[in-house]
């Protein structure tokens, strides 16, 4: 049915309206990154009268934000690639053998999608610490702790949809490399893996972008050495004033490396995504 001119009109100004809710904050967070304190505090105007890009510079003396970014960085870069590793070695198997209990494992692996993640806050810490206390393997305020706690939300989902993605690959594919003298690892390798490719970096920037701004688990698994960015942004704030333009304008900080890592995946992102889904 052709489209009418009215609803033409209707559907402009209904994604024009969903445009501007979503840049609105965005542009607010710019503007005030880019003021003074002084101007922050008084009335809120659109655009700045005295432009400044002093708060980028300070945000990095007022708190340690570059020990945060480090530690952000190792953190989250480690959960993702141990969580698409091990999920390309649990998706390749779920979709390419029959086994007792593959379809009970999968089950399992998507229900657990279903639960929230503060469900799993106080059992999580009770069982690190009483892995510290049994074999003294420190895992709350750890890296290790942080890693591992990453991997376990990252990986179901990670799962679910490579199986979904490698199962769309024609088996044939590595009957030919096999007889062509490769492996199982090597038809893996050099035949499933770069077919695939969209579908494992679409589970890498799921990973990392959840990992890089969670907070729940990183408020409570972190101590002062191993914060990551999203807590120490709370460090903007102290007991007597809050720092509003260096907390805008470290957020924005923040954001650039999902935001750039986003535009050069993009393309591969939503191919992934699109082939998971379908199958």
């Amino acid at each position: 049915m052709l489209e009418t001119r009215g609803f033409r009109i209707l559907r402009a100004f209904g994604l024009t309206f969903l445009s501007a809710v979503v840049l609105l904050p965005l542009y607010v967070i710019f503007v005030t990154s880019v003021k003074p304190l002084s101007d922050v505090r008084g009335l809120f105007t659109w655009w700045p009268s005295d432009f400044t890009i002093q708060p980028y510079v300070d945000i990095w003396t007022t708190v340690p934000l570059a020990d945060y970014f480090v530690n952000s960085v190792i953190v989250v870069v480690t959960a993702t690639a141990f969580s698409v590793v091990l999920a390309i070695m649990a998706a390749y198997a779920l979709s390419r053998f029959e086994f007792r209990g593959a379809r009970t494992f999968s089950l399992v692996v998507l229900s657990t999608q279903m639960f929230p993640g503060i469900l799993f806050l106080l059992p999580l810490f009770l069982i690190f610490t009483q892995i510290q206390r049994s074999i003294g393997l420190q895992l709350n305020g750890s890296y290790l702790g942080l890693i591992l706690t990453y991997m376990t939300f990252s990986l179901p989902f990670a799962i679910w949809m490579l199986a979904g993605f490698f199962a769309s690959i024609p088996k044939a594919l590595e009957e030919a490399a096999m007889i062509d003298g490769l492996g199982r690892i090597g038809a893996l390798i050099k035949v499933v893996l770069p077919v695939a490719r969209p579908g494992i970096i679409a589970v890498a920037v799921y990973s990392f972008i959840t990992a890089w701004g969670e907070v729940l688990f990183a408020s409570v698994m972190t101590n002062a050495e191993t914060r990551t960015l999203a807590i120490g942004l709370r460090s903007y704030a102290s007991q007597t004033d809050v720092y509003w333009n260096q907390l805008m304008a470290a957020s924005v900080v923040v954001s650039l490396p999902v935001l750039i890592g986003f535009i050069l995946v993009q393309k591969h992102l939503v191919a992934g995504l699109s082939a998971g889904s379908v199958k």
